[in-house]
């Protein structure tokens, strides 16, 4: 039963992030809207962050988990699709040349750090780092960086970055706050 839950739920992330590769735009603009797309997933797709982080900490225990699977059917295929897009975006002249990999671990490494690390902030920074406002800043700000940083030319990259934001509204975050929360930030 969790291995059919765990496919579910990644099959609809797979397809999700697939349909995003697939859309009909240049290379740059389907690497910001993929690093969105990652933001909005780690906001609204809570169940299978939850699986996800189930399987690291199987996989770090040694025990046997479901992580082989992910990898084959969600994982592999769309670092396949990141390296043929970002290569195309070298390619046409639109992206800044370097590893196509450290160009995805840019792209989404931003926003997992941010979601991990938000209760170290919020004891640092003194900040509700889940607060809605906030997190549309957050959402925001990684587009916008992104449309500067991986474009070879950076007017051309926050024009796209501009408008991704005004065509791609931010989901309904008003009940998120709780379920980010560890128990030690809920209790205080």
């Amino acid at each position: 039963m969790y291995s059919a839950a765990l496919e579910t739920v990644s099959a609809r992330v797979r397809d999700r992030s697939i349909a995003v590769f697939l859309r009909d735009a240049s290379p740059g603009e389907r690497l910001l809207r993929a690093a969105l797309d990652h933001f909005d997933r780690i906001l609204t797709q809570r169940e299978f962050q939850s699986l996800m982080q189930q399987e690291m900490m199987r996989l770090h225990k040694g025990e046997e988990g479901e992580l082989p699977i992910l990898v084959k059917r969600v994982f592999a295929p769309l670092h396949a699709m990141f390296q043929s897009l970002v290569r195309e975006g070298i390619s046409s002249g639109e992206l800044i040349e370097v590893d196509w990999f450290q160009m995805v671990l840019s792209a989404l490494g931003g926003n997992v750090f941010y979601f991990l690390s938000a209760p170290v902030w919020q004891q640092v920074l003194a900040f509700e780092p889940f607060d809605v406002e906030v997190l549309r800043a957050r959402r925001v700000a990684i587009v916008e960086f992104l449309g500067q940083a991986i474009f070879q030319d950076r007017k051309h990259g926050a024009a796209i970055a501009a408008k991704i934001l005004e065509d791609t509204p931010m989901p309904d975050c008003a009940n998120f706050k709780g379920q980010f929360q560890s128990s030690e930030v809920k209790a205080k």
